[in-house]
Order: C-alpha cells, then structure tokens, then sequence
C-alpha cells in the first residue's frame, strides 16, 4: 500500500496518543494542504488534533497542551510544524 507522508504522520500521531491516554475519542486532521508554501515549514505538517480522556479531568487547558506535547515528544521537533489542540473530558462533550 502506498500511503502518503500526511497519511503516515496522522497514523505515528494517532498512535502516540491512543498509548498516552485512555478511552474517549480521537481525531486527527491533516490541515498541511491549507499550508502549502508555508517556507517556515521546512517539510513538516500541520495538524488538528481534538481528543476527549478522562486523562485531563481537573487539568487546565495549558496543562492539557502540555500532556498533548509531551505524548508527541520528538514529533513536535521533525513532523509538525502547527498543531491545534481541542482537548476535553468526556463530561464537557456531555
């Protein structure tokens, strides 16, 4: 199967946050293609990511980003170049 960068970045980030935090939901946009000729870039992507765990129960919304960004780790510094973080709890989505 030939898949593309986006395709293969968006599966790598998937599975850096499916083992990072439990149950509730995930998904993942590839934003890069609104970003073409962005030269600051240099290759790297831009992504959407909203994610509901349990996991940021009585976290802040920065300390939420901060576990997002720790999950991803070097992902951060080599494929992505922008990220936006909808971040939630099961009982906000209620």
């Amino acid at each position: 199967m030939n898949t593309s960068i986006g395709e293969q970045r968006v599966a790598t980030i998937r599975e850096k946050l499916s083992a990072n935090f439990t149950g509730g939901q995930l998904e993942i946009i590839d934003d890069s293609h609104m970003h073409v000729g962005h030269a600051s870039a240099g290759g790297a992507g831009h992504f959407t990511v909203r994610i509901v765990s349990q996991d940021f129960d009585g976290k802040s919304l920065i300390e939420r980003h901060r576990m997002v960004y720790a999950a991803l780790d070097n992902l951060m510094q080599n494929e992505i170049h922008a990220l936006s973080i909808d971040a939630r709890t099961p009982e906000e989505i209620n």
